[in-house]
């Protein structure tokens, strides 16, 4: 009788199998006009998500990729740019078919978030602006309102 009953579904298992910066390009604009260092910064990130399947097996890609501008809140004047695609190399098993477009935008992000975001501080500091620290990005509204702005372009507009 035992055998009958079915066996409870295998738990989602996830491993991060690498992380790398594929792309990134800091421009101190300060330092190339020689401007002078009395401003207040206003700090503008954009942030743009990619995931797909690798050739191999249960094998994934996630990238995040930021667009952080930096001016000045006084004359409008750009401090800094810095452009960065971040990847995160995924072993994802037992997540149902219909589930793994929101796991993979949501919890690779997730998992890869804080690296990037030392990487983020490091440049800065690096490049000779403060230390810029990420706040935590919602990736749960992130997905949601990506699926929204889909679907409300999918639908023709009622007029």
């Amino acid at each position: 009788m035992a055998d009958e009953q079915a066996a409870p579904p295998a738990q989602p298992q996830m491993r991060v199998l690498g992380q790398f910066v594929r792309d990134m390009s800091f421009e101190n604009i300060v330092a190339q006009k020689g401007a002078g260092s009395d401003v207040t910064p206003d700090v503008q990130v954009q942030v743009n998500l990619d995931a797909k399947k690798r050739t191999q097996e249960n094998q994934y890609e996630c990238s995040i990729k930021m667009n952080i501008t930096s001016k000045d809140k006084g004359g409008d004047a750009v401090l800094f740019l810095l452009e960065l695609d971040y990847v995160g190399l995924f072993s994802i098993e037992n997540v149902p078919e219909d589930q793994i477009h929101p796991f993979l935008l949501i919890e690779c992000p997730r998992m890869i978030f804080p690296f990037l975001r030392r990487v983020v501080s490091d440049i800065t500091r690096d490049g000779g602006f403060p230390p810029l620290n990420l706040e935590n990005i919602d990736f749960v509204s992130l997905y949601r309102n990506e699926i929204a702005r889909r679907q409300s372009e999918a639908s023709p507009a009622d007029a």
